[in-house]
């Protein structure tokens, strides 16, 4: 159901700390000019640890509105409780969105049983498509494929964003799933790799700055023209690199706002890059000729 390039969208703020729900659009705008395939908000990359509720509805509903279903809209409404999840997957699903991003419960790390009956709680609550994050560097939990397996049985748990960095994992997922879920890179750098053991795209945090690159790899990987993605691939290494050198998403929204995107700053715990990393992130950039045409 949702495959190919799916951007992990910031979140900007104003000079006040405020989101701004102006730039939304115009980000929205961009992805839309450059053929990106779906549009994640309130994810990792979009802080949402710092939104609250009502921030987070009011950009479902921005983003929504500026995609004018012309592209999918799928609204990260998971946390670490399960009836909290149900509530924002309801709102989400009442706006607008094609489907949910629900993470694995963080911090509270539930078995995999209680992973299992999280989601299927938040599924057949709703009734609405959901994609599974598995990300354990973040969550100190992660979900097995034996337990991807038998949420895969459910026809609305239509796919998982795998952040495992685990390829022998993924591999065993797709090998127990098949083609009913779909099966998304969550690690820019593993997007090829993760392809060639069934994957069937990315939730890509490069792909704020080169979605169209992002695009054409996958494309050229689903087309049998292996070469040509193994040729992005070694392009995009460099800045998939250096877009990771401090915690998501400090780099990529610094680099958008040497780029021109001006998304402005973070809400803490989040702060500014070191200098020497800022020094590096600008060096990167310039090889690449991204500087001063953002959105």
């Amino acid at each position: 159901m949702f495959s190919g390039t799916i951007v992990a969208l910031v979140t900007p703020f104003d000079k006040n700390g405020n989101v701004d729900y102006g730039k939304i659009r115009e980000l929205v705008q961009f992805h839309l000019e450059k053929g990106t395939d779906a549009i994640i908000p309130c994810g990792t990359t979009g802080e949402s640890p710092t939104l609250d509720d009502q921030e987070k509805l009011k950009i479902f509903e921005t983003v929504c509105k500026a995609a004018q279903n012309k592209l999918p809209v799928i609204a990260g409404t998971g946390n670490y409780d399960t009836r909290h999840s149900i509530e924002m997957t309801q709102l989400a699903k009442e706006i607008g969105a094609a489907g949910a991003l629900v993470i694995t419960p963080y911090y509270n790390k539930p078995t995999q049983e209680g992973l299992f009956r999280h989601f299927m709680e938040v599924v057949e609550k709703t009734n609405f498509p959901l994609v599974i994050y598995n990300v354990p560097g973040r969550t100190g939990v992660n979900i097995l494929p034996a337990t991807v397996e038998r949420l895969a049985e459910h026809p609305k748990i239509v796919a998982i964003k795998e952040a495992s960095a685990n390829l022998g994992q993924i591999s065993e997922i797709h090998k127990r799933v098949g083609e009913s879920l779909d099966i998304l890179s969550g690690d820019d750098g593993l997007t090829l790799p993760i392809l060639s053991v069934g994957g069937k795209g990315v939730v890509s945090v490069t792909a704020n700055i080169v979605p169209h690159k992002v695009k054409e790899m996958v494309a050229a990987f689903s087309a049998g023209d292996f070469r040509r993605a193994l040729e992005l691939h070694h392009w995009l290494e460099g800045l998939n690199r250096v877009l990771f050198i401090e915690t998501n998403p400090i780099p990529i929204k610094t680099a958008m706002n040497l780029m021109g995107f001006n998304v402005g700053d973070f809400r803490l715990p989040l702060c500014e890059m070191s200098a020497d990393n800022l020094q590096q992130l600008s060096a990167v950039l310039g090889e690449y000729q991204l500087t001063g045409d953002g959105a």
